[in-house]
């Protein structure tokens, strides 16, 4: 005997079984996911887009090197641009990538988890917290070693204290947000007191470091960013499913099995962790957290930034202003905070004016 509507959820299990419009299932034996047509032909897009940028970076310089000798020196070795490509701008152009891929995951965790585009590690006081060790670092004549590994430490306590505060109401994303943005303004104003205080030369190096620069970085830097990547792997993982249910209100979620806090938690550790690693190892480079998971929104046309999407769009912006900030007024080299603010600055206005015409962010 058929049950009532048997016939329609044998259909629908078809349907989905064959995929949405738009997206197509994968199926590996039991296994089984949507695809998301556009978001896979965009993160494809992204990465020839990257592999472009770093072609780019490795070719230009004061003295230019061909696209084809570049590609000669990394992959094949024994060429004469190996010193100039391998040992002097790959380092650096290795770390821009990371540090970028970094914090565009990291921006689309905190994104997801506050559901406010708005929200990154440079507004909920991560950037202030690792800015405020590494100035006290510097100009307090601690080991230059010293200085990465204390910005690390600072920008993970200002994010516990930011945890600690928005926990008192199950973590809520409004809660989160400001209590972010309060303990960003008071680390802001213990860092300036500490410049105006310390020695002037200090001072300037702790502002250059504040600014974000890659200049006199290389493997060991990229190292540590590429580590952190990899150690979070698994929890990115998680992470693209966890997603899925960030939109949903607690009770909703509740409903379907999910456990909303702890998923929060999870997501906004991980994501404070991938920021803060990498503000530690190039400063506080503004901007490429809040700008890149919605270009990739954008681009994918998904509810939610996609992660591998922001980490590729990261990466190209970190990637360019890195080489903009070589060679636009070369000798002098600009660090790559100012051209991720020159980019950032006038995005976030046009997310605004954009936002205020459709009646949200």
């Amino acid at each position: 005997m058929t049950a009532p509507g048997g016939s329609a959820c044998r259909e629908a299990g078809r349907d989905l079984r064959a995929g949405l419009p738009g997206r197509p299932a994968l199926r590996i034996g039991e296994a089984s996911a949507l695809v998301h047509r556009r978001g896979v032909a965009v993160t494809v897009a992204l990465a020839a887009v990257l592999a472009a940028a770093v072609v780019a970076s490795l070719s230009l310089g004061e003295v230019t090197v061909g696209p084809v000798q570049v590609l000669r020196a990394v992959f094949l070795g024994g060429t004469p641009e190996d010193l100039l490509v391998n040992e002097l701008r790959l380092p650096r152009t290795a770390l821009a990538a990371a540090a970028g891929a970094a914090f565009g995951l990291g921006g689309a965790l905190i994104q997801s988890v506050s559901r406010n585009p708005l929200a990154s590690p440079d507004v909920i006081g991560v950037t202030q917290g690792a800015g405020l060790a590494a100035t006290y670092a510097l100009t307090t004549g601690v080991a230059a070693a010293a200085v990465a590994p204390a910005a690390l430490a600072g920008g993970l306590a200002a994010a516990a204290l930011v945890f600690a505060i928005g926990a008192r109401h199950g973590l809520a994303a409004h809660r989160f947000v400001l209590s972010g943005v309060a303990v960003a303004f008071a680390l802001r104003a213990l860092i300036e007191i500490i410049i105006v205080s310390a020695d002037p030369i200090d001072g300037q190096r702790a502002q250059i470091w504040l600014i974000g620069s890659l200049n006199g970085r290389g493997w060991t830097e990229a190292a540590a960013v590429a580590g952190t990547l990899l150690l979070t792997g698994p929890a990115l993982l998680w992470a693209a499913r966890a997603l899925h249910t960030t939109a949903l209100d607690d009770d909703t979620a509740r409903g379907l099995g999910a456990r909303p806090v702890a998923r929060r938690l999870g997501l906004g550790v991980t994501g404070v962790l991938l920021a803060a690693a990498a503000t530690a190892q190039v400063g506080a480079v503004d901007f490429v957290a809040l700008v890149a998971p919605q270009v990739a929104r954008r681009l994918a046309g998904t509810d939610r930034p996609p992660l591998l999407g922001a980490a590729l769009v990261g990466a190209v912006l970190v990637v360019l202003a890195d080489l903009v900030g070589r060679r636009l007024l070369a000798p002098t080299q600009l660090p790559a905070g100012v051209l991720t603010a020159a980019i950032g600055g006038p995005y976030l206005v046009f997310l605004l004016v954009r936002g205020r015409r459709r009646g949200s962010v």
